[in-house]
């Protein structure tokens, strides 16, 4: 009898161990799903994702696009200013570039509200002469402001051949024909203050200096006969004659050695300056001098 009961027990035991191990492989397989369904969900996720990255992606293409046609249609001007401001300062430092170039040859400058002034310092023979400048606006285009260029330097025409294409050549062909210019003042102004006493009338000029006519004597006191000197300066851009026309007067004017005196003298005013030209008749006339003494 008690043997029955404990076997009794122990089957019901057994019986219910069985139970609960069924009821936790229940359990188990609600919480965790098959394998395949969490992949297949796993999978519509991923789709989803990429369909809202696609999505996204197009939206950014169609606002960039949106914002380059209005950036082209709505700001040319702005644009076209910036580019026009860029290259007016591209002038300005390459206008101060030339100046600190040049600052040993007489072209100096400075800063201005409106641009850059530029000073032309001229000088002929190691001595310094006068000075002109040149205002300059800095823009697009270039353009002169206000100028103390004498009027009959072709500045007009200097600056059509060269301001827009090239200012350090502007300023260099300025400086040349200003330089020319004072150059051959300076030699007109000396022989009428040092060698007034060779000179047998006035010395006739035009603004320019590039005409000169001039009657003189070999001999200050008056023993030569005189001649006349025609000089022309036919570019505008050199201190010395390009035609020289020597003439003598007098009874014996036909003779041989007057003839190469006045070639000698052609050839002196092709080569040298009036005043050193002069210098050296004067040195003649000291030389003839002695020797009359003698």
């Amino acid at each position: 009898m008690e043997w029955a009961n404990d076997k009794s027990k122990g089957g019901v035991l057994a019986h219910l161990e069985r139970l609960e191990t069924q009821m936790s492989r229940s359990c188990k397989n609600l919480e965790d799903p098959p394998r395949e369904t969490a992949e297949s969900d796993l999978g519509t996720k991923i789709h989803k994702l990429r369909c809202l990255r696609d999505k996204l992606r197009a939206e950014v293409k169609q606002r960039q696009a949106r914002i380059k046609a209005s950036t082209a249609s709505a700001e040319p001007d702005q644009t076209l200013e910036i580019s026009e401001q860029e290259a007016v300062g591209g002038k300005e430092e390459n206008m101060k570039a030339i100046l600190q170039a040049y600052r040993f040859t007489g072209l100096s400058g400075k800063r201005t509200s409106r641009g850059v002034c530029v000073c032309i310092s001229t000088a002929f023979e190691g001595n310094l002469l006068d000075s002109y400048f040149v205002d300059l606006v800095i823009q697009k285009p270039l353009r002169i402001h206000h100028h103390s260029v004498p009027v009959f330097i072709p500045l007009e025409e200097i600056s059509a051949k060269y301001l827009q294409t090239n200012i350090q050549h502007f300023l260099f062909c300025l400086c040349e024909y200003l330089n020319a210019y004072a150059g051959r003042k300076y030699q007109a102004d000396q022989l009428q203050r040092d060698f007034a006493a060779f000179l047998a009338g006035p010395l006739q000029r035009n603004s320019l200096y590039n005409l000169l006519s001039f009657t003189y004597k070999v001999e200050p006191q008056g023993r030569s006969f005189p001649f006349c000197a025609r000089l022309l300066y036919k570019d505008l851009t050199t201190t010395l004659p390009t035609d020289v026309t020597i003439t003598y007067q007098g009874t014996d004017a036909s003779s041989t050695s007057w003839e190469e005196q006045r070639a000698s003298h052609e050839n002196l005013f092709f080569t040298k300056p009036l005043h050193q030209v002069f210098t050296s008749f004067a040195r003649n006339g000291e030389r003839l001098d002695m020797s009359l003494v003698s």
